[in-house]
């Protein structure tokens, strides 16, 4: 018998409609994303292959999987905190469109001054899935009036 904490989680998955990610393993060796914790938003992504990323330079990392992103949502590639605060290692052009099904790859900065080792399996950023709006462009004389108005950088405080 289910305890009510299980039902009600039941319900709530049920009403949220949880829909599958779709992924495909196209090296053997390649690691399907996984969840940190059940919590996680983010998928982590794992490399595919040993490789350095050179000082102030950046590499393109493979992952060996592909997936399928309902339409309506994209994949937004971040990275690991602890590759940044630890060792200063940045995600490069991470939006993954609906529309792509080629295999994900990662590109790292590295903005140390030292050589970074990316192990083969080890978690090298991670992917959100989320939906967005469809807008169509449409171009108009005139925009509606705001409070900030054209105000830019620094207009709404202090740097």
């Amino acid at each position: 018998m289910k305890s009510k904490i299980e039902a009600i989680k039941e319900k709530e998955m049920a009403l949220r409609g949880t829909e599958r990610l779709h992924i495909k393993r196209l090296d053997p060796e390649a690691t399907i994303p996984t969840r940190g914790s059940e919590g996680s938003a983010g998928l982590d992504l794992y490399a595919l292959r040993e490789q350095f990323v050179l000082p102030r330079h950046q590499q393109n990392i493979r992952t060996g999987v592909a997936m399928s992103i309902p339409d309506g949502n994209v994949g937004m590639i971040w990275p690991r905190s602890g590759l940044a605060a630890k060792h200063l290692i940045d995600v490069m052009a991470g939006v993954v469109d609906s529309d792509y099904t080629g295999e994900i790859i990662v590109i790292l900065r590295n903005h140390n001054d030292i050589p970074f080792k990316v192990h083969k399996g080890e978690r090298v950023a991670q992917m959100i899935i989320q939906g967005y709006n469809k807008l169509e462009p449409m171009e108009v004389d005139e925009l509606d009036q705001t409070s900030r108005n054209v105000e830019g950088f620094g207009s709404t405080g202090r740097f």
